[in-house]
């Protein structure tokens, strides 16, 4: 599959994996096409808004064979050309990545940096002069002197199967390749905290002035709902399911688009709406009818469904209120 990438797709996929590099990058860019200056993607050690800012350099090539000295000495001569003009600080790592890697030619250039400074200066005329900028840019003076001190051990060579290993924790994994989602870890009810968080209050507020309007009475705590068995176990089984679903949002986040679980809580709001906007004796019966239905909602293309639970759904509920999508009141 990723022999069969379009270019463009290539840079991105790298681009994700560089993302989830978090213990190694501040950020990731990708430049590509014209007027890259030599950097396909990049990734951020330090600020790159301060001066002498540390970086990567990620040389995306895709080629239908393994790559040669020939195909990229004018991206050598990109880097120390541009460096020598200060375009941009010198990489910590120049790394070539290509689906099929680098031949032995290449791999051998790689792993001697006297020889290939060597091969560089001697195929300059034909790969480089003319190729990396729209002026011709002749190896002579301060660039000859720039290039015979520069430190070519930082260009080296990335295996994509290294790259797949780590690319499969990021959320686009799936889209990409496909294969099953990771095990969804199972919610432990004793972790959740005992007083209402500041997260919980739309929610929480809501289902209070649901029990009230059916009980005629005011609950302003949930504290006063001790004494009411009825309201207090409906409360504890709401705020059981809506942690569960904060937990299905999280495992999304982690795993799956950005998206996903947006569209896993709309689904459940186009199933609930009619019954949240229709008319009902006292708002507790709506949210008991809304939950009722939001768990009997068949959802058949969001990957999530094969990971979601009966309390996801009927917490999606508490969700919507608690992102003010909708009102029990």
């Amino acid at each position: 599959m990723i022999e069969h990438m379009s270019f463009d797709d290539w840079e991105e996929f790298i681009e994700e994996w560089i993302e989830i590099k978090k213990d190694e990058y501040l950020e990731a860019e990708r430049f590509g096409g014209a007027g890259d200056k030599g950097r396909d993607v990049v990734g951020y050690i330090s600020d790159k808004h301060k001066a002498n800012y540390i970086w990567d350099c990620y040389q995306c090539k895709h080629y239908d064979s393994a790559l040669t000295p020939t195909q990229v000495y004018k991206e050598f001569g990109k880097i120390l050309y541009h460096t020598f003009q200060k375009e941009y600080p010198k990489p910590r790592k120049f790394y070539f990545v290509s689906p099929k890697g680098c031949g032995t030619s290449l791999s051998k250039l790689l792993q001697n940096p006297s020889e290939l400074k060597e091969a560089i200066k001697k195929n300059w005329v034909r790969y480089c002069e003319n190729d990396i900028s729209s002026e011709q840019i002749i190896l002579e003076g301060e660039l000859l002197k720039w290039v015979n001190n520069f430190d070519f051990s930082i260009f080296e060579k990335i295996h994509t199967k290294n790259i797949l290993k780590e690319h499969i924790n990021h959320p686009n994994h799936l889209i990409r390749f496909g294969g099953g989602l990771p095990e969804r870890e199972k919610l432990d009810t004793s972790s959740i905290p005992s007083s209402i968080q500041n997260s919980e209050t739309t929610y929480v507020n809501q289902l209070l002035s649901a029990y009230a309007s059916e009980s005629n009475e005011v609950y302003k705590k949930v504290e006063e709902l001790d004494s009411k068995e009825h309201y207090k176990n409906h409360f504890n089984r709401a705020r059981i399911s809506f942690h569960h679903a904060e937990q299905l949002r999280n495992f999304s986040r982690d795993s799956l688009p950005v998206d996903t679980f947006v569209d896993f809580q709309n689904e459940i709001l186009v199933g609930i709406i009619d019954i949240v906007e229709d008319e009902h004796s006292n708002s507790f019966i709506k949210v008991k009818e809304a939950e009722k239905e939001a768990r009997k909602i068949v959802i058949s293309s969001n990957p999530l469904k094969d990971v979601s639970i009966i309390n996801d759904r009927s917490g999606v509920c508490h969700q919507l209120v608690n992102d003010k999508k909708i009102k029990w009141i």
